[in-house]
């Protein structure tokens, strides 16, 4: 978005009603948090993948190393699986943040 676009967002959303602007937020937290909780889901299931098919955690696996006889597969794994714990991550930062401000609700 521009800036000047994003300034006249920023002022016809400062000239809505309190009410107004509490609902925008408020529907808008429970859309975004409904989104992440699915990518948190998501990481979670691929995560968990890796680690049945390696019977080890990613933080294991890095305290040992590849082995030396890692296939091509298993490299491809390793580098998805560091992706997937890095969406973990950043996902559930996500969820936490955005369950914050619907617990406490918006304050004006």
């Amino acid at each position: 978005m521009t800036p000047v676009a994003n300034e006249s967002i920023e002022n016809k959303f400062s000239s809505l009603s309190t009410e107004e602007k509490v609902s925008v937020i408020s529907h808008g937290v429970a859309l975004r948090l409904s989104e992440w909780k699915k990518r948190l889901f998501l990481a979670e299931s691929k995560v968990r993948f890796f680690e049945e098919k390696y019977r080890k955690s990613l933080v294991e696996l890095d305290a040992e190393g590849l082995p030396d006889d890692a296939d091509h597969e298993m490299h491809e794994d390793y580098i998805m699986w560091n992706h997937w714990t890095e969406a973990l991550e950043k996902a559930r930062k996500q969820v936490i943040d955005l369950e914050m401000i619907a617990a406490y609700g918006v304050q004006w």
